[in-house]
């Protein structure tokens, strides 16, 4: 128990840290570098810090990101027949943002609540991962053929709340990652894990993604103090730093703040490459 509270007061305190950083940069809209933005956005079944269900403010927050590519948690109901709660087909119209299509469901929009929209290219593949532990979770796996240039594979996972739990699906994802280990892949979302250490489950994920970058802290929404949300590649570089998405309309439409990071298109236009002189 006495390590259990000095792992999350360490935890804690390189949260503030990080928030602390953050604050010194001078205030305005930052420049969107070149390249292919990403995010992550666990919006918590549409329920605000608020605890009104709101899937309008939800859209909103969507909306404010402006990812090319974002992968959602929770966006299912979680018990019972799993259904939908956004309105996909005006965020479409709205954003241009297109789900990854998922076999074998009706109602829901995504994989146990996972769904993974993109905005411009083409799906190659997609398997849907369930993930072993006490709760049911779940794993979409996508490749995309980008517009812009290059091929990426998206693994958006929501992973357990049990650590237990977290240890296995941690190593079946790198397990999964050992068949097309070559294409350029971004691990994202709620991984749920605030430890830092040895004691983290996500150390695993630095056989198949290298160190891991700095957390980021996006939960809770209204003052995040944990990095429970992810967002790593398996190539250095592909990815900028991971930043909080924070909004005034964030930090109330969900219990997480949504992160996000750009995606080097020079990466991946050099990876394509490589493959097709290979092939």
């Amino acid at each position: 128990m006495k390590k259990k509270k000095e792992s999350l007061r360490a935890s804690i305190l390189e949260s503030l840290k990080s928030r602390n950083k953050s604050r010194s940069k001078p205030a305005g809209k930052p420049d969107r570098p070149e390249g292919t933005l990403i995010a992550s956005y666990n919006v918590h079944k549409c329920v605000g810090a608020d605890r009104r269900f709101d899937p309008e403010r939800t859209s909103r927050v969507i909306h404010e990101i402006d990812a090319d590519i974002i992968g959602l948690q929770e966006a299912d109901t979680r018990f019972g027949e799993r259904t939908g709660i956004l309105d996909l087909r005006r965020l479409e119209r709205e954003t241009g943002l297109i789900p990854v299509p998922v076999a074998g469901v009706t109602k829901a929009h995504g994989w146990h609540g996972n769904v993974v929209l993109f905005k411009q290219g083409t799906v190659r593949d997609v398997h849907q991962i369930s993930l072993p532990g006490l709760e049911p979770r779940g794993a979409l796996i996508a490749e995309l053929e980008l517009a812009r240039g290059g091929s990426l594979r998206i693994i958006a996972a929501h992973l357990g709340l049990l650590h237990r739990s977290r240890a296995q699906q941690t190593r079946l994802i790198v397990d999964l990652m050992s068949d097309g280990g070559e294409i350029p892949t971004i691990l994202l979302g709620d991984l749920n894990e605030w430890r830092l250490g040895d004691r983290s489950s996500l150390n695993t994920f630095q056989a198949a993604f290298g160190p891991l970058p700095p957390a980021v802290a996006s939960f809770p929404s209204t003052l995040p103090l944990l990095a429970l949300d992810r967002i790593m590649a398996n190539r250095r570089g592909m990815i900028s730093a991971v930043e909080v998405h924070d909004s005034p309309l964030a930090r109330v439409a969900s219990d997480h703040l949504p992160i996000k990071a750009v995606v080097s298109l020079e990466t991946l236009e050099s990876e394509a490459e490589a493959r097709s002189q290979t092939a």
